[in-house]
């Protein structure tokens, strides 16, 4: 192969892969978004002019957001951590490991029914 035709393919192959990875970013991006509006619908009607987001971020870790206030849980072997906005992680006790994980659980059947039939 002449050095023209290498450089050409070199330079192919690497405009190739920013699409590429720019495809994949936009789809992981369009499932998330499809998976939260399934998310959101999980504890009720959202009112006009609110926000909301649930959704499963990567594994084990979850995102809830409603207007402004971020929560992130972690699901560690240890158990299930919590952080509210920039603040630390605590760990999920009680009533509230029992709502987090009835809303997981509720979560992955809605979105493996509706998205990954």
């Amino acid at each position: 192969m002449s050095q023209s035709n290498l450089k050409q393919n070199l330079l192919n192959f690497l405009q190739r892969k920013p699409n590429a990875d720019a495809r994949r970013n936009a789809a992981e991006r369009d499932l998330i978004n499809a998976e939260s509006a399934l998310g959101r619908t999980l504890f009720g009607n959202v009112e006009p002019g609110h926000q909301r987001e649930f959704f499963m971020h990567k594994k084990n870790v979850w995102i809830w957001h409603e207007d402004g206030k971020t929560i992130r849980y972690e699901v560690r072997e240890n158990g299930v951590y919590k952080k509210v906005d920039e603040n630390g992680y605590r760990k999920v006790t009680g009533a509230e490991l029992e709502h987090f994980r009835a809303a997981a659980s509720a979560y992955l059947k809605l979105v493996k029914s509706r998205i990954y039939k």
